[in-house]
């Protein structure tokens, strides 16, 4: 018997799993990446009034006000909740499609 037709010829192609975004490193990557930048332009805003963005946050940030504590941690946590609402978004649209043309 021939046994040379059962054997494979070549490199073996090894089966790769699509990509997958994780959803939970990511929220929490850019929930933090967003607050964080808040921060520093709010910082900015402090040290160069003259060259301030903060009529910007006050359109983007629903109840934002300039400048108390209570509405500075508003803006933090709004921030991070855009980061969070990216990632909650993105995430499963990108595992979706990468899973079916992968």
């Amino acid at each position: 018997m021939d046994t040379s037709r059962h054997r494979s010829s070549g490199t073996p192609l090894v089966a790769t799993q699509a990509p997958r975004v994780p959803v939970f490193a990511f929220g929490m990557s850019l929930g933090l990446f967003i607050a964080i930048t808040y921060a520093l332009c709010v910082g900015f805003d402090l040290l160069f009034p003259g060259m301030a963005m903060y009529q910007t946050w006050l359109r983007l940030l629903p109840g934002f006000t300039w400048l108390t504590w209570p509405s500075f941690l508003l803006g933090l946590a709004e921030s991070f909740a855009y980061g969070w609402y990216v990632a909650l978004v993105f995430g499963p649209l990108f595992n979706f499609f990468a899973r079916r043309w992968a």
